[in-house]
């Protein structure tokens, strides 16, 4: 399993008319928790993309718990599960206020494509071999 985690600070502009963070914004939190999972690795998406390998986001769930504020400190978990197989990738989420308390949770699901032809492809060799040290059973 690989784990990485990413503080965010609430800004006013983040937040609704009753204070709470707009929902629609944790998909961005979710977005800032993957990229920088991915460059705790030592990859970015641009990287990727210079190796011809889009991500798109193909499905997204979440679930509230309770809200985030204005001023707090968020910590967005974002948790890859399995090494992927195929051309699909799913990010499990978790956000934490600073009192360590669960406010969300979210699975998004990304697929490979190449980006000339827009056609499905496996993880990329080089992503693979950074991530299979977090996973028990390494897979060729």
């Amino acid at each position: 399993m690989y784990q990485s985690s990413t503080s965010i600070r609430i800004h006013y502009a983040f937040t609704d008319q009753m204070g709470f963070v707009y929902y629609g914004h944790y998909a961005q939190f979710y977005e800032i928790g993957r990229t920088e999972a991915i460059r705790a690795l030592g990859l970015t998406y641009k990287d990727m993309e210079a190796m011809g390998v889009i991500m798109p986001v193909v499905e997204m769930q979440c679930r509230f718990l309770r809200p985030a504020k204005y001023d707090d400190l968020i910590t967005v978990k974002t948790i890859l599960k399995e090494l992927p197989e195929n051309h699909e990738i799913l990010f499990h989420g978790e956000v934490y206020n600073e009192a360590g308390k669960l406010l969300n949770t979210g699975l998004v699901t990304l697929y490979f494509l190449s980006a000339d032809g827009l056609n499905r492809i496996t993880m990329p060799e080089n992503l693979r071999e950074k991530l299979q040290p977090f996973f028990s059973e390494k897979k060729v």
